[in-house]
């Protein structure tokens, strides 16, 4: 269970300020790891870890919005907070556009600070959530018959099972068997609901007269080192 609980990463290369965020952040009952340097977090293999990433923005070597790029560029989307007592228009304007959560100058308050990191943590759960419904929902698809996935594309379109048949040339009950086969193998329990994963996987629908295209094996990113 330990290797799931989240995790607040410091990034800052002040020691003063290593300590007093690591006592301010397990005093609210989060983990802590703290890193002296962006290359020091990167050679420690955490950025696929559950959790959030507080970074200054100078450091020697990588700056913090050089991590950020860096940490983009390998498809990880670890919730960060920047807190720099050297924040600027620019850099603050890209931060946010990259995605951080937010940008916090020093001294900052310690209310503001411990909520932006509980904004992270619970961004970073949903996203991983999300993921992990994703990647199942993808294996479940590889159940699907190929008949089955294409009356699938009919059914995310809209169609009702008469117009199914009659695009498929085949008869309407064996749509609804297949129709059944396919709510049953992936565990939807509505129309609604195949429509949304379907989406989030890529799948297009199909329509009148056009035919049903083949469902992309896309599974959630997953952060990977650069080699």
């Amino acid at each position: 269970m330990a290797e799931h609980q989240p995790i607040v990463f410091v990034v800052d290369d002040d020691p003063s300020a290593r300590r007093g965020l690591k006592r301010l952040f397990r005093a609210a009952g989060w983990n802590v790891e703290t890193f002296d340097s962006a290359a020091a977090f990167l050679a420690a293999d955490r950025a696929d870890k559950p959790g959030c990433l507080v970074l200054d923005v100078r450091m020697p070597g990588m700056t913090g919005p050089q991590l950020q790029e860096a940490l983009g560029a390998m498809s990880c989307g670890l919730p960060i907070v920047f807190l720099s007592a050297h924040g600027d228009v620019r850099t603050t304007a890209t931060a946010m556009k990259r995605g951080a959560v937010d940008f916090l100058t020093k001294p900052v308050d310690a209310k503001d600070l411990v909520a932006a990191i509980r904004e992270s943590l619970e961004r970073d759960a949903k996203e991983r959530a999300r993921r992990a419904t994703t990647t199942a929902f993808t294996k479940q698809l590889r159940q699907l018959t190929q008949r089955e996935r294409e009356v699938m594309t009919f059914v995310i379109a809209g169609l009702l099972n008469k117009q199914i048949a009659a695009e498929l040339g085949i008869s309407e009950e064996t749509v609804k068997v297949h129709r059944g086969r396919v709510m049953d193998k992936l565990g939807v329990a509505s129309v609604a609901e195949l429509v949304r994963q379907c989406a989030a996987v890529g799948i297009t629908p199909a329509g009148p007269g056009k035919p049903p295209r083949s469902a992309p094996a896309g599974t959630g990113l997953r952060c990977s080192r650069p080699r």
